[in-house]
């Protein structure tokens, strides 16, 4: 597949800018503690979903001390209608006796230290870092590989790598970019049926158009 030259790059980038600098990220957080709890819950999940979980996750432990003592099963039970819940209910549990015994009890703001903890893995550190701090940091989800593949910004196989890609040729605004990538793959440049002709606004550049076209 052709790769995005130095000029594609530049364009793709100021018009993601300029139709995303404001957006937010679709999950409802009002702290640092429901925010990675949101984002944990999110992958393999949509946000749409995690936002009807959480409320009542939040309103019986509402920090990261009530939760390290909450029983598992209960956990299991307020997040059940999530994918994954056993295990996720268990990183919960994990996570939130971690950051008590390792921490103090304050959640980290590095990504680096983000990772050690249960259930957090680079993209889910990258993105708390993202949306609690701005962090120029990118981070792979699925609408964004699938996106950066189909605009011929990286040909990897893998998230990590993808993301090493991005950052090579963003270099700046990442945060912007990530969520822009984000909210493009969902609802524009989508897995099945994406809006080619009607809505999209990078489409010059799309390596893959032609396959989407009706013969």
């Amino acid at each position: 597949m052709k790769q995005a030259n130095n000029k594609a790059k530049s364009i793709i980038k100021s018009r993601l800018i300029e139709r995303y600098k404001d957006a937010d990220t679709e999950l409802s957080y009002n702290s640092l503690y429901e925010l990675i709890i949101a984002v944990m819950l999110s992958a393999q999940c949509t946000d749409k979903r995690v936002n009807i979980i959480t409320p009542a996750l939040f309103k019986k432990y509402p920090n990261i001390k009530s939760l390290s003592k909450a029983p598992l099963e209960d956990i299991k039970e307020l997040i059940k209608s999530c994918s994954f819940y056993n295990n996720k209910a268990k990183n919960l549990l994990s996570m939130a006796k971690m950051v008590l015994s390792d921490f103090d009890g304050k959640i980290p703001l590095d990504n680096t230290l983000l990772t050690r903890l249960p259930g957090v893995g680079q993209k889910t550190a990258n993105v708390v870092m993202i949306e609690f701090t701005k962090a120029n940091l990118m981070a792979v989800d699925t609408h964004v590989f699938r996106v950066s593949h189909r605009l011929g910004l990286s040909d990897s196989k893998t998230p990590n790598e993808t993301e090493k890609d991005l950052n090579k040729a963003f270099k700046t605004d990442l945060h912007i970019l990530h969520q822009g990538m984000v909210l493009f793959g969902r609802y524009i440049c989508t897995a099945r049926n994406p809006k080619c002709d009607e809505a999209c606004f990078l489409q010059e550049f799309c390596q893959t158009t032609k396959n989407f076209k009706p013969s």
